[in-house]
């Protein structure tokens, strides 16, 4: 048996996993099943940044790899494909270079909405969140306006700049708030406070959160304390970006 392609198969689908921001505990349990399938007892310890898989031949051979993952947000599609096909593996127990052709595919088919659409959410999410916290009509048009604002910036221009996360959150929320006072000014939205709160609501990583205070919960520390910093400087940039757009309007 190639052990060496065994190790190749659970870190990809591990990988993968993480890249579509599942919780760790599914990411380290659904590379465990797989090896285990193919009658190995490996070794998984993962992070939102990195993945080590090791696993023992029978000679007694350690062999081990570890992935570095890049930056990456929550893909529920791709999440699923990979559940399911981890399932599928874990069942059928096909020969490796199937399987290994199976992984390779999971992100080749993978559907995506145009910009125009995702345009629309972010505006949509504006304008519901900023009618959630007391705005009126035309608040809420506001809203939608300055969520479509951020969504330009967050979908064209940063990726455009090549701006870490923490610094396109800082603009995005900047521009936000810049804008929603002008609108304000304008006399064309009312309550400056709605319009502002509604439209940072498309930027807070309510999802990074919850994951986060549930691994530590479930007892895995490291990759909930990485996640719950990652909010917490999330949410610092988001303050910092209204304090600079506040600055400038005063």
């Amino acid at each position: 048996m190639d052990y060496d392609a065994l190790l190749n198969l659970g870190t990809e689908l591990g990988y993968k996993l993480v890249l579509s921001g599942a919780e760790i505990y599914r990411v380290e349990e659904s590379v465990l099943r797989l090896l285990t399938a193919y009658g190995l007892q490996p070794q998984v310890f993962a992070l939102p940044s990195c993945l080590i898989v090791s696993v023992n031949t029978p000679a007694g051979h350690p062999i081990t790899q570890m992935r570095r993952v890049p930056p990456h947000g929550t893909d529920i599609e791709l999440l699923e494909r990979c559940n399911d096909l981890c399932r599928q593996l874990c069942r059928e127990v096909p020969p490796l270079p199937e399987a290994a052709e199976l992984v390779g595919k999971l992100g080749q088919d993978h559907r995506s909405y145009p910009t125009r659409v995702l345009l629309l959410g972010y505006a949509a999410a504006a304008a519901f969140f900023t009618a959630f916290y007391g705005g009126t009509l035309l608040d809420t048009l506001c809203g939608g306006l300055c969520g479509l604002a951020v969504g330009v910036w967050m979908l064209w221009a940063s990726p455009r700049l090549r701006f870490n996360n923490l610094f396109q959150t800082l603009i995005g929320a900047a521009i936000a708030s810049l804008l929603a006072l002008v609108l304000v000014h304008m006399k064309i939205g009312g309550q400056l406070e709605a319009i502002t709160i509604g439209t940072l609501m498309v930027l807070v990583p309510g999802m990074a959160l919850t994951n986060a205070m549930r691994e530590i919960m479930v007892g895995d520390i490291f990759s909930g304390l990485s996640r719950t910093a990652e909010s917490i400087l999330t949410a610092t940039a988001i303050a910092l970006g209204v304090m600079v757009s506040l600055a400038i309007g005063n």
